[in-house]
């Protein structure tokens, strides 16, 4: 994410910020890794957070939602913001494969698998223009920009990360949709996911799905398939619905937010005079 700003160590836990230069002044933020926060300690988070230069406005992050930390001192560290984010669906491995999901979706899982050819590799950056292909689709469908856009450089780091994985569906040998994974302790994190409008059609999802559930059975304990779209619990989106009905589990990610320099969030929100926000910091809203 070094094209987006300055990595910044956080030595004590083991975590990483990324530092960018303020919309409409040359003032400094932080943000978490897009699109969560992870860390070796995270008992060390609050210290080192509050202990961060007051030339930095503000710091914001997500939360792995597999993360081990104390909620009374996490919500004391960020007194800005701090609150549930979203709820991410949880597939145990420990459960038997014939039981994860409901016949219905294993049903469409095994007539995509019938389709389909499953390749796995553990050296994704093999397969980075066969990707790039396919997420052109979903940026495009989803009018992806910004940080969650990606690029191709950055793809090519992402794929070299110790412990990435990439499931392809092929259809009579073309790529129609592939999941990458990241282990993150025992848990395999499903990072992003593409299909060509063949592969929808083709229901390639359900089949890497599945499929993975079997593959990383006795590697980790669990695979973390991600939330929905936005932040709101309240109804579920098309996203959520196919998650939450594989998952046997669901963990809560968190935004955490912090001013570290009230006189220059202030001067930033004059300049940025929009209207009121729920976002964080809000003299970035709209940013995504």
């Amino acid at each position: 994410m070094s094209e987006f700003g300055t990595p910044r160590a956080l030595p004590e836990s083991g975590g990483w910020l990324l530092e960018r230069q303020t919309p409409g002044m040359a003032y400094t933020d932080c943000m978490g890794p897009y699109p969560l926060f992870s860390c070796e300690d995270w008992e060390k988070v609050p210290g080192e957070i509050s202990n961060l230069d007051s030339d930095l406005v503000a710091v914001s992050m997500v939360t792995d939602p597999f993360a081990d930390f104390d909620l009374e001192k996490m919500q004391a560290c960020f007194d800005s913001r701090f609150f549930p984010f979203k709820q991410h669906y949880a597939v145990d491995l420990d459960i038997p494969l014939e039981q994860i999901g409901g016949k219905r979706r294993r049903r469409h899982a095994r007539r995509a698998l019938n389709k389909l050819t499953i390749a796995v590799s553990e050296s994704p950056a093999e397969y980075l223009d066969e990707w790039m292909d396919l997420y052109a689709v979903l940026m495009e469908k989803h009018q992806i920009k910004g940080v969650r856009a990606f690029s191709r450089v950055s793809f090519l780091e992402q794929f070299q990360i110790p412990g990435a994985v990439m499931i392809r569906a092929l259809y009579h040998g073309k790529a129609v949709g592939i999941q990458v994974y990241l282990y993150q302790g025992n848990v395999v994190h499903a990072h992003l996911g593409a299909c060509s409008p063949e592969g929808y059609d083709l229901e390639a999802t359900y089949a890497i799905d599945y499929y993975s559930f079997e593959y990383f059975k006795g590697k980790a304990r669990w695979v973390n398939l991600g939330g929905g779209v936005g932040i709101s619990d309240e109804e579920l989106d098309g996203l959520s619905i196919y998650k939450s009905a594989w998952a046997s589990h669901t963990r809560t990610s968190y935004f955490c937010g912090k001013v570290l320099n009230a006189e220059r969030y202030e001067e930033l929100m004059r300049i940025k005079n929009g209207p009121q926000t729920n976002y964080f910091p809000a003299y970035r809203a709209g940013e995504y």
